[in-house]
C-alpha cells in the first residue's frame, strides 16, 4: 500500500495528501474547500476530543453550546477583531429559496431576505459576550469558565486536507474573571494545558510563547501558542490562548458589582484547538509507509493478524488469539482481531502499518505449536518473537516505550532543526536552505517583522515564555535587542 504513497523527500506536500486520504483519514467532499472526516480519521479525533476534555473539566471547566449563526452587528462592536475576520466571513443573507421562473432549477426567494444578516461562526467571542452580559451580575457569578465543542467556518480559498479548510471541528473556550491577574493566569494556564496534551498524547514537542501584535489574535491583548516543527521544517501552530483584558466585555457592556459595590466590567480570555492537529500527528510522525501513531491517540493501539490455511486452522488460532484480546483489553488496550478472510495477511500488514497502528501480533498453527506470537512495532518496524505468555505484560510495556520513543524521535529532529543565527546573510541561508526553528534577535518593530516575511516568508512564530535576556543586535535592521524569538516558515 505504501507504494501508492509519494515519497516524503520527493514531494512533501503529496506525500501528505496521499496519506490523508490513502489511510482513510479524510477526503475533499463536494462543497469546494470542505472535508469529510472518515471513521478512522474521526476516531483520532474522538480520542483527542476525550482526552482534552478531561483535562478542560479537571481544571474547573464546563462545557455549553451556543448558536452557529451571529448577527452581523455583534461583529461591530469589536472594532480589531471584525477586521481580523472580515475576509473570512460567510454571510447568511435570506432563509427561503423557491423554484425558478423557468421550472429548471431553484433560486433564492427575493420575498424571503433577513432583516438583518448572519455570520456562520468564524469564531464565538461575540455571540457568547452577548449572552454572558445576561449571566454575569456580580461577583459571585465569576469565574466563568465555559467550553464548547463546535464547527467553525473560514472562507479559505487555498485549502488543505485538516490543515486549512473552509469549516472545521474545534473547541473554543471563554472565561470571565473579576480580575486582570485571574485572567492572565487562566490564558497561562491553558496553552501549559495545551502543550501538555500536545507532547503527552501527540507525542509532539512544543514550542511554548506569545505572539508578536502582528500575529496576534484580533481582538485580543496577548496571545500566548505553542509551535511544533513538521519533517518539512515548517512550523504549525497547534494551540492558541488569548488574553482579551477588558475589550468584548466593554463592547458588550458586561459588567459585575464587586465586594464593595463597585461596578466593573469582566475580564476575558479565549483559547482554542482544532482537527488541525490531526494535520500535526500526520506530519510529525509519519513516514513513507504511513502513519505512524502514539499509543495514546491511536484508536487501534494493537492488531491480532491469524496466518492460516482453511476454517480448521483459523478456529484453534481463534481461541488463542481472542484470548490474548481479552487480556489486553482487560489491561486497558483498545484491540482489533482481524480475521477477515476476503484479505490475505501481507494486505492486512501493509493496511496496519498505512494506517499507523503501534503494535501488529501475528500468529499462526507453528505458532501455537511453539507457544510464541511474532510482534511488530510500527515507529521502529522491528520485529520480535516471544512466548505467547508474556505477550500482555509485554505489549503494556512496550505501549509507554512506543510513546516515549515517538516523542523523542521527533525532539531530536526539533533540536537538530533549529538554528541560532546573528547575521541578516546566515537568517536567510539558513531559512531558505534548512527551514527550521530560527532563533534571531529581532528590534521589536512590526517595520522589520514585515520586511523579514516579505523577503524571506519567515514570520515570527513565538516570542518564547521565561525567554532569558539576551542583548542583541536585529539582525535586519542592526537595532538593540533584549532577546532572541523564534522565526520559522510556517503553516
Amino acid at each position: 500500500m505504501a507504494d501508492f504513497l509519494t515519497k516524503k523527500e520527493d514531494n512533501y506536500a503529496q506525500w501528505y495528501n496521499d496519506l490523508v486520504i490513502k489511510a482513510d483519514l479524510a477526503e475533499n467532499s463536494a462543497v469546494r474547500g470542505c472535508m469529510v472526516i472518515k471513521p478512522y480519521g474521526y476516531a483520532i479525533w474522538e480520542k483527542a476530543q476525550a482526552e482534552l476534555d478531561k483535562l478542560f473539566k479537571a481544571t474547573g471547566h464546563v462545557n455549553a453550546y451556543f448558536p452557529l449563526f451571529i448577527p452581523k452587528s455583534f461583529f461591530a462592536k469589536e472594532a480589531d477583531h471584525v477586521e481580523g475576520f472580515a475576509k473570512e466571513c460567510a454571510v447568511v443573507t435570506h432563509y427561503r429559496l423557491k423554484n425558478s421562473e423557468d421550472g429548471k432549477g431553484i433560486e433564492v426567494d427575493p420575498d424571503a431576505k433577513l432583516e438583518e444578516e448572519l455570520i456562520v461562526r468564524p469564531t464565538s467571542e461575540t455571540i457568547i459576550w452577548n449572552t454572558y452580559k445576561n449571566w454575569i451580575q456580580s461577583y459571585r457569578d465569576l469565574p466563568l469558565l465555559i467550553n464548547q465543542w463546535a464547527n467553525v467556518v473560514r472562507w479559505e480559498m487555498r485549502t488543505r486536507l485538516f490543515l486549512r479548510t473552509a469549516e472545521f471541528l474545534w473547541q473554543e473556550g471563554h472565561t470571565a474573571h473579576a480580575t486582570r491577574e485571574e485572567a492572565e493566569e487562566e490564558t497561562k494556564t491553558i496553552i501549559d494545558l495545551y502543550a501538555y496534551f500536545a507532547e503527552k498524547f501527540m507525542g509532539i514537542p512544543v514550542l511554548k510563547g506569545f505572539k508578536s501584535d502582528a500575529e496576534k489574535f484580533a481582538g485580543a491583548i496577548d496571545t500566548y501558542a505553542i509551535e511544533a516543527l513538521m519533517q518539512d521544517g515548517k512550523a504549525l501552530q497547534a494551540g492558541t490562548s488569548h488574553f482579551l483584558g477588558q475589550n468584548f466585555a466593554k463592547a458588550f457592556d458586561v459588567q459585575f458589582t464587586d465586594k464593595s459595590g463597585k461596578l466593573e466590567h469582566v475580564w476575558s480570555t479565549s483559547w482554542g484547538v482544532s482537527t488541525r492537529l490531526m494535520g500535526a500527528l500526520v506530519m510529525a510522525h509519519g513516514d513513507n509507509n504511513g502513519l505512524v501513531l502514539p499509543p495514546n491517540l491511536a484508536p487501534i493501539q494493537v492488531v491480532i493478524v491469524p496466518i492460516y490455511k482453511g476454517n480448521s486452522q483459523l478456529d484453534s488460532i481463534s481461541q488463542t488469539a481472542l484470548k490474548i484480546k481479552s487480556e489486553l483489553e482487560a489491561k486497558g488496550l483498545s484491540v482489533k482481531y482481524d480475521d477477515r478472510d476476503t484479505h490475505k495477511p501481507g494486505f492486512k500488514f501493509a493496511e496496519y502499518e498505512l494506517k499507523g497502528v503501534p503494535l501488529r501480533l501475528a500468529i499462526g498453527p507453528r505458532d501455537i505449536e511453539n507457544g510464541t506470537i511474532e510482534l511488530a512495532r510500527r515507529d521502529t518496524l522491528s520485529k520480535e518473537t516471544i512466548a505467547i505468555d508474556k505477550v500482555t505484560d509485554y505489549a503494556v510495556k512496550l505501549m509507554k516505550e512506543i510513546q516515549e520513543n515517538i516523542y523523542n524521535k521527533s525532539l531530536q529532529f526539533r533540536n537538530d532543526n533549529s538554528y541560532t543565527v546573528d547575521s541578516w546573510e546566515e537568517f536567510k541561508e539558513s531559512i531558505n536552505n534548512r527551514g527550521g526553528f530560527i532563533y534571531a534577535h529581532w528590534d521589536g518593530s512590526a517595520e522589520t517583522e514585515e520586511r523579514i516575511k516579505n523577503e524571506t516568508k519567515a514570520t515570527i512564530r513565538v516570542i518564547p515564555v521565561g525567554n532569558n535576556n539576551e542583548e542583541g543586535k536585529c539582525v535586519y535592521s542592526g537595532k538593540p535587542s533584549k532577546q532572541r524569538v523564534v522565526f520559522a516558515k510556517a503553516y
